[in-house]
């Protein structure tokens, strides 16, 4: 089993930061993608961005460009995504995401963190 446990969440004012955090645990013998998730009230969920353990990015949401980054540690098997400038548009519940290996490659991932961007 593979647990990835998310933290950072929490109410911002629009414009303001916040810093999500994606540990993983338990019996790990490789993530090479991790990444996140984001599902806004009446949507799908949606990919974010993602990092490979080498480090290569990838942004799937332009929304997101120049305002958020994503980056991992690979010692700590975690991930993060620092996310600047939010609007309300932001608002929604991120999800971290790892392709891990349980009995076979799969998709992982967490519980989710709720973001609320609003004045």
């Amino acid at each position: 089993q593979v647990q990835l446990v998310e933290s950072g969440g929490g109410l911002v004012q629009p414009g303001g930061s916040l810093r999500l955090s994606c540990a993983a645990s338990g019996d790990i013998v490789s993530l090479p993608t991790m990444g996140w998730y984001r599902q806004a009230p009446g949507k799908q969920r949606e990919p974010v961005a993602t990092i490979t353990v080498d480090g290569s990015t990838n942004v799937a949401d332009s929304a997101v460009n120049g305002r958020f980054t994503i980056s991992r540690d690979n010692a700590e098997n975690a991930v993060y995504l620092q996310m600047n400038n939010l609007k309300p548009e932001d608002t929604a519940v991120y999800y971290c995401y790892a392709r891990c290996y349980v009995r076979r490659w799969t998709d992982c991932w967490g519980q989710g963190t709720q973001v609320t961007v609003s004045s």
